[in-house]
């Protein structure tokens, strides 16, 4: 089995800043795009930011230039680093991955989510 643990959220100020983790553990072969996910109170989820294994990412447009994704393939951890924070950031954030697990003489894709860590953004 595999599991993704967030950590990282809570309440800030609008214009302060938070970093979020997401660590991947268990039979892992290989971990393809890992993203970021995030559910407003009735809303629905959406994408945040995506990055490929090669490091090539994309993200959402209300968040170019203030959040930034990256990871670390040998820790099989993806972080959010979250800048200039706005009220309309407020959400559940949380994490996927599409993970290669070893299945018979080869490999299986899995995707995976975490549970989701709150962000608070107070004006």
């Amino acid at each position: 089995q595999v599991q993704l643990v967030e950590s990282g959220g809570g309440l800030v100020q609008a214009g302060g800043s938070l970093r979020l983790s997401c660590a991947a553990s268990g039979s892992i072969f290989s971990i393809n795009d890992m993203g970021w996910y995030r559910q407003a109170p009735g809303k629905q989820r959406e994408l945040v930011a995506v990055i490929t294994r090669g490091g090539n990412t994309n993200y959402e447009d209300s968040v170019l230039g203030r959040f930034t994704i990256s990871r670390d393939n040998a820790k099989n951890t993806v972080y959010l680093q979250m800048n200039s924070l706005k009220p309309e950031d407020t959400a559940v954030y949380c994490c996927n991955a599409d993970v290669r697990r070893i299945y018979g003489i080869g490999t299986t894709a899995y995707n995976y989510w975490g549970q989701g860590t709150q962000v608070t953004v107070s004006s």
